[in-house]
C-alpha cells in the first residue's frame, strides 16, 4: 500500500514539491552563506518525493546553531512553505480520496518549518523511535 501511495503522491504532488525544494536548495548553495539551508532543502526534496514510510525526527547532536538557523529559516521561508502545505492539504482533504495526501502534507509541516537539526528515517526502523 505504501508503494501505491508513494507513486500516486509522486504524480499528484511530489514532483512539483521536490522541484521547488531543489530550486531553493540550488539558490541557497549559490549564495554560499546559506549552504546549511540549501542542504536542508535537498533533504526536504527527497522527503517530498517519497514521504509514505518515512518520518522526520530531531537529531540528538543538533545544537544552538541549528536553533538559530531554524529561527532565521522560519522568518524567511518556513512560514511561506507551511502556508503552501496547509493550502495543499486542504485541497486534498476536500477531494475525500486525497485525504492520505493531505495528511502527508500536514506531516511535512514540522520539518518545513524548522529543517535544521532534523533527519528523515524509515517509520518501521529502529531510528524512528522518538520521532516527532
Amino acid at each position: 500500500m505504501r508503494l501505491v501511495l508513494n507513486i500516486l503522491w509522486l504524480i499528484f504532488s511530489g514532483v512539483w514539491m521536490a522541484l521547488g525544494y531543489l530550486v531553493a536548495g540550488v539558490i541557497c548553495c549559490i549564495l554560499i552563506i546559506t549552504i546549511p539551508w540549501g542542504i536542508a532543502c535537498f533533504r526536504l526534496a527527497v522527503y517530498a518525493l517519497w514521504p509514505f514510510g518515512y518520518t522526520a525526527r530531531q537529531r540528538s547532536d543538533a545544537g544552538v546553531a541549528s536553533g538559530v538557523g531554524n529561527i532565521i529559516w522560519l522568518i524567511v521561508a518556513g512560514i511561506w512553505i507551511t502556508i503552501g502545505h496547509v493550502v495543499a492539504a486542504v485541497g486534498f482533504f476536500v477531494t475525500i480520496i486525497g485525504i492520505p495526501f493531505g495528511i502527508a502534507h500536514l506531516k511535512m509541516i514540522p520539518i518545513s518549518l524548522m529543517p535544521l537539526g532534523r533527519e528523515i528515517v524509515p517509520t518501521d526502523g529502529v531510528l524512528a523511535v522518538g520521532a516527532r
